[in-house]
């Protein structure tokens, strides 16, 4: 036998035949050490660990007897990591051994050498294959079961008790990533485990089982509840110790299926639906949402979209528009750029809002297909405008963090310009601010490399996600883009307009032009003017238009 997969057998006795009859059976295929009582056992279990695969442990021995052994076994928690056989040749006390944690028998005067290796290795082997099962039986980090064992149990329990009205219930914690890029992830750890604390101490009160989905994603199976509110209070409760209640943001979502009508594996899907309808920045401290049949709508309505998604590729439905950007620092506005914007016009559904699909193309690893449509059409478009109106009328398109993640990115952009006769500064590129946020060193050297090759790169939705101030120094941009929600309130000398010149002023200072998204009113229009905004794009000057309504600014 290969000495990396020996055994340990300890053979304790305080007879020496017994002992001597027992190790010549034995060390055939394992190797075997003896103790003389259940003093020198401990001290050898001790000693050797869980190099020891099994005990063969005599009941009546001098010093310290075999069920003081056991005793002692159960009270240290190694009756847990190493399996014993008791050797008696009394049956009455095999029940009280039981009691201790005896995994066998074996009865004096020995059966046949060929039953006692047949029954060690039996025992070895049923205690081996169940700390295997044990091991994956639970998440490592939170003790609440794995997902393969959380759904097993759920499902035996549906069988077992077919009456009784459960709910699949999903619990996330909000934003968790930023929490280990701030904080480290050993206290993002940390997080996790109380949330599975305050998830065991709610289970106290409500009853049913939890699981670790997965990263900070958790699910319990719990009897059908009217106020998951005590849930949640728990949990807060064991995050609070490390937690200020502002930093807890956690969200829910309950499926509840009185009937067992569905799968197990759907109702989680459901319940984790409703928990990330939730959108983070409508999040109080926290929040709950039941499935309904409103989401069900929903449901059903995205899965015909994603349905339909490659033959609207195929077909053309996806309609890219183009609303215009005009230079404001002169007397009068000038058209200066456009940003390409893609809308679905679907044969059946009609007019499908970009809000409903882009996060669920998101979602389904789709939006780079989708981009990279509109980035073509772009490019073609930029090209047509030239040849027909006599001029170069520069495209902003969007690329997402999912597209900046594809390696073959840089390369596809590359080739459409060439293969429309633009310049790369032509073509200009819009990277949302929480991309940044999310992977910035990548990011930087993705955008540096764009740059080099000629195009204008602008922050988009500046002021929207987390970045700080400071952060604008590092990033490789050519163009800030304020989100409308800077805009949206501005009055002269408010807090608000005090704000965007701000903005503009630090902007000024790096050498970098403001474009002022969602423009609406002549107000605005004319207070970001005096404020020394560069470039303005939105509704007051017009809405995202087809291509060839466009002409009429050039």
């Amino acid at each position: 036998m290969d000495d990396l997969f020996e055994r340990t057998i300890l053979i304790v006795d305080d007879e020496v035949v017994n002992r001597e009859i027992l190790g010549t059976i034995i060390q055939s295929e394992y190797k075997v050490i003896y103790a003389e009582n259940g003093k020198e056992a401990l001290d050898k279990i001790h000693a050797n660990g869980r190099a020891i695969s099994l005990v063969l442990l005599d009941l009546l021995m001098p010093v310290m007897d075999g069920n003081e052994v056991l005793k002692t076994l159960g009270e240290e928690g190694i009756i847990n990591d190493i399996p014993v056989i008791v050797l008696t040749s009394d049956k009455s006390s095999e029940i009280e051994s039981l009691k201790f944690g005896a995994a066998d028998f074996l009865t004096k005067p020995y059966d046949f050498p060929e039953v006692i290796l047949a029954r060690v290795r039996h025992s070895i082997q049923l205690f081996e294959n169940s700390k295997i099962i044990h091991a994956t039986e639970f998440d490592k980090l939170t003790h609440l079961y794995s997902p393969e064992f959380f759904f097993e149990y759920a499902s035996q329990f549906d069988q077992r008790f077919s009456d009784k009205a459960m709910d699949a219930v999903a619990v996330n914690f909000t934003r968790f990533h930023l929490l280990n890029q701030l904080k480290g992830r050993g206290f993002g750890n940390e997080v996790l485990e109380k949330i599975a604390d305050g998830i065991r101490n709610a289970l106290l009160k409500t009853g049913g089982i939890a699981g670790r989905n997965e990263a900070d994603s958790f699910y319990l199976y719990v009897p059908h509840q009217d106020d998951y509110k005590i849930i949640v209070q728990e949990i807060n409760n064991s995050l609070s110790s490390i937690l200020k209640p502002s930093e807890i943001r956690l969200r829910l979502g309950v499926f509840s299926d009185t009937e067992s009508a569905f799968p197990m594996v759907q109702r989680f899907d459901h319940a984790l639906q409703a928990c990330n309808s939730l959108r983070a920045n409508t999040l109080g401290s926290s929040d709950i949402c039941i499935y309904d049949d409103k989401m069900a709508e929903k449901e059903v309505f995205d899965a015909h979209l994603l349905q339909d998604f490659e033959t609207a590729i195929e077909q053309k439905q996806f309609k890219v528009v183009y609303q215009p950007k005009f230079n404001i620092k002169g007397e009068k506005p000038v058209l200066c750029s456009a940003e390409a914007l893609v809308r679905w016009e679907h044969p059946e559904l009609g007019f499908v809002r970009p809000d409903l699909f882009i996060p669920l193309f998101e979602e389904n690893g789709l939006v780079t297909k989708l981009d990279c449509y509109v980035w073509e059409e772009s490019a073609r478009q930029i090209r047509k405008w030239k040849e027909e109106l006599g001029r170069t009328i520069p495209v902003s398109v969007n690329i997402s963090r999912v597209d900046i993640a594809a390696p073959d990115m840089t390369d596809f952009i590359t080739k459409i310009v060439k293969e429309n006769a633009l310049t790369p500064g032509e073509y200009h590129l819009e990277i949302t601010e929480s991309a940044y946020t999310s992977d910035s060193k990548h990011i930087i050297e993705v955008v540096k490399n764009l740059r080099s090759l000629g195009h204008k790169v602008e922050m988009d939705d500046f002021g929207s996600g987390y970045s700080s101030l400071n952060m604008l120094t590092s990033m490789p941009i050519d163009v800030l883009k304020m989100d409308k929600a800077f805009i949206r309130n501005i009055q002269p000398g408010n807090k608000d307009m005090k704000l965007v010149e701000l903005v503009l002023d630090i902007a000024k200072n790096l050498n970098l032009q403001v474009v002022a998204e969602g423009v609406e009113t002549e107000e605005e229009y004319k207070m970001l003017k005096e404020a020394g905004c560069d470039i303005i794009q939105g509704y007051y000057f017009s809405k995202p238009i087809p291509p060839n309504e466009f002409s009429r600014f050039v």
